[in-house]
């Protein structure tokens, strides 16, 4: 169970800067710009969460093995997939709510910033970002507690390799197949308390939003 812990940890080291970066700027884009097309864009993006992961899965597996850039520079089963995987299903949701957050902040206090002579980039960071704050980070501890239990996604591009793309829903699967339901149990009750974890920052953070 260990070396999965390991790859789950690292997998989630480097997905939560890219959930944080992308869910913030996408949301913010999304909540703050009107452009040609966004509720088509929006609906893109938020669609993952309503495919099955196996869907999902596939439609990776055959743009990772088909385009030709991406299939040179051979993503598939290897860390880097299991990097990538649970990307889509885990940043919708903190894309919504980082659009939520940004969404809420009253447009009067940027405006009032924007009359002092701050620049855009002093507004979001001394107004729009702390207001939206207590959203981005509830969404980021549920989005990375998706990443951290993906399971559908990465066994389909990332494969089920101990030590190098086996995370610990994976553990858990092949733990039950072998019938090992001891070390299976471990792993989830690991697993469910990171969760609850997850969820009583969300509880927190909403209190103060």
């Amino acid at each position: 169970m260990i070396p999965s812990l390991f790859v789950s940890l690292k997998v989630l080291a480097a997905d939560i800067p890219l959930l944080l970066f992308l869910g913030t700027s996408i949301g913010w884009i999304l909540a703050k710009k009107n452009f040609r097309g966004k509720n088509l864009v929006y609906n893109l993006i938020i669609l993952p969460i309503a495919l099955p992961p196996s869907v999902v899965g596939l439609y990776l597996l055959m743009a990772l093995g088909r385009i030709p850039y991406l299939k040179e520079a051979n993503i598939l089963f290897s860390f880097t997939a299991a990097v990538i995987a649970p990307l889509f299903p885990a940043l919708p949701i903190m894309i919504q709510a980082a659009k939520s957050g940004f969404s809420a902040v009253d447009e009067k206090l940027e405006a009032a910033a924007r009359t002092l002579g701050d620049s855009e980039f002093k507004v979001f960071r001394r107004v729009t970002f702390p207001l939206a704050k207590p959203y981005i980070i509830g969404g980021l501890a549920l989005s990375s507690m998706r990443a951290l239990g993906e399971f559908g996604v990465t066994l389909m591009i990332a494969g089920n390799i101990p030590g190098r793309t086996q995370t610990l829903p994976l553990f858990i699967y092949s733990s039950v197949e072998s019938m090992s339901f001891f070390e299976a149990n471990i792993a989830a009750i690991l697993l469910t308390a990171l969760g609850i974890a997850s969820l009583l920052i969300v509880k927190r953070m909403g209190g103060k939003a």
